[in-house]
């Protein structure tokens, strides 16, 4: 059976899959494989192990063709699957959830700490005017009695709760159902409405996956509820935040300040965005540690090994 890795990953996945015994391509390129090369690549896979940028849908899945049994997302997002393309080729998708739980959730508090202390801009200066002491040079906000508004309590905003009552924050949240256990257990309230939560917050991390019910959940309007001293973390999904609006809340100090490791456009930014002081960027790393990757990969090519196997998947996503 041949299994295509559309890009090289790190870890022993691909090994995982040589040593079953399958014939393995893997993408060399740095970057994204431009869409007609991946669409040459994979034909005649029984199993791709695919990155979030490759969108699959009815053209993909034709051009690899009806022998095709998983499609394996490095990624424990899923919003570049066709579902009911996937359902009616009868392939299975899946992801990676859990593996990257901690290492997204502490990215999220860098980003926090980065922000409200002002990290980048310091940097700058020292870089610049070398290191000296000023009474009020580079003042940021400290975390301690803050009120953390998490926006999806999901595994990673979940692990987010925690660091934040860890750090002395009072924690709110928001989801589409409430968690009375959870509540209890970390001494989080729960808010009703997106809104009520973004009025209450001193810094918004957002968590939630995108859908067509959670685009641009964070508008103009939206931004103009958040007080003009708090701070929004972005490590879900790019589109889930108008970055039009959100550079207009930056310069207008509607907000403080943000934090993104994800774009609505990616790879790049929303015009104007990179020549503001109050924001902070990385490109898309939030799980990028060495133990989080490799997992990843790992449970890719466990997926693909159990289908191509004739077994149920681990971690499949749901077909609609």
């Amino acid at each position: 059976m041949k299994v295509v890795v559309t890009r090289k990953i790190p870890g022993n996945g691909v090994k995982m899959l040589q040593d079953a015994g399958f014939e393995v391509t893997v993408g060399e390129q740095d970057g994204p494989m431009e869409r007609s090369k991946l669409l040459e690549t994979i034909k005649g896979a029984d199993g791709v192990l695919g990155q979030l940028q490759d969108k699959v849908n009815e053209e993909y899945l034709t051009a690899v063709g009806s022998q095709l049994k998983i499609v394996a997302n490095f990624a424990v997002g899923f919003d570049n699957f066709d579902l009911p393309a996937l359902s009616s080729h009868n392939v299975i998708g899946t992801n990676t959830p859990d593996v990257l739980t901690e290492a997204v959730a502490e990215h999220a508090f860098a980003l926090i700490m980065a922000i409200t202390r002002r990290i980048v801009e310091a940097h700058k200066l020292a870089l610049t005017q070398g290191s000296s002491f000023g009474p009020e040079v580079m003042l940021g906000m400290e975390l301690k009695g803050k009120t953390l508004g998490v926006l999806g309590l999901g595994r990673i905003g979940s692990r987010v709760a925690e660091i934040g009552k860890a750090m002395g924050m009072n924690v709110i949240y928001y989801d589409v159902k409430q968690n009375p256990e959870f509540e209890q257990k970390v001494g989080a309230e729960f808010k009703a409405t997106p809104d009520e939560l973004l009025s209450a917050s001193d810094i918004v991390s957002v968590h939630v996956p995108l859908l067509d019910s959670t685009r641009h959940l964070i508008n103009a309007d939206r931004l103009k509820m958040m007080k003009p001293t708090s701070y929004l973390i972005n490590t879900s999904r790019g589109p889930v935040v108008d970055e039009v609006a959100l550079v207009e809340a930056l310069k207008n100090k509607t907000i403080a300040g943000a934090a993104l490791d994800v774009g609505e456009t990616e790879p790049k930014w929303a015009p104007g965005l990179v020549d503001l002081d109050n924001v902070v960027l990385t490109p898309h790393i939030a799980s990028a540690t060495t133990e989080a990757r490799s997992a990843m990969g790992e449970l890719a090519a466990e997926n693909i090994i159990e289908v191509l196997s004739g077994r149920p998947p681990k971690t499949p996503v749901k077909k609609s």
